[in-house]
């Protein structure tokens, strides 16, 4: 299993524009078949180190998380707003 974790700094920290974007990742639940687990998550701290958002997916393999990166809908809807609207973001993946 592999997990991949984004975090997000959007050009926008108001409440609405996270609760969006929080939103839009989360429909990847029922429109990516690749992905086993998603959570996401929204800062309350709002220090000026915070992100504003965190994505955490579980995925089978390293193939899934290539096959993911190139999803349909990921692509088109999830990777097009999130470009959009961070300012920035960081990631990592890792074996579970």
């Amino acid at each position: 299993m592999i997990r991949h974790i984004v975090c997000f700094k959007l050009k926008d920290h108001s409440e609405e524009a996270c609760e969006t974007a929080r939103d839009i990742l989360l429909s990847m639940k029922d429109n990516v078949p690749l992905v086993r687990e998603i959570s996401v998550g929204i800062d309350f701290l709002h220090s000026p180190r915070s992100y504003d958002l965190i994505l955490q997916v579980t995925l089978d393999n390293r193939e899934a998380l290539n096959d993911y990166q190139e999803d349909a809908y990921h692509v088109s809807v999830v990777k097009k707003h999130m470009h959009a609207a961070a300012e920035s973001s960081i990631a990592i993946d890792y074996d579970l």
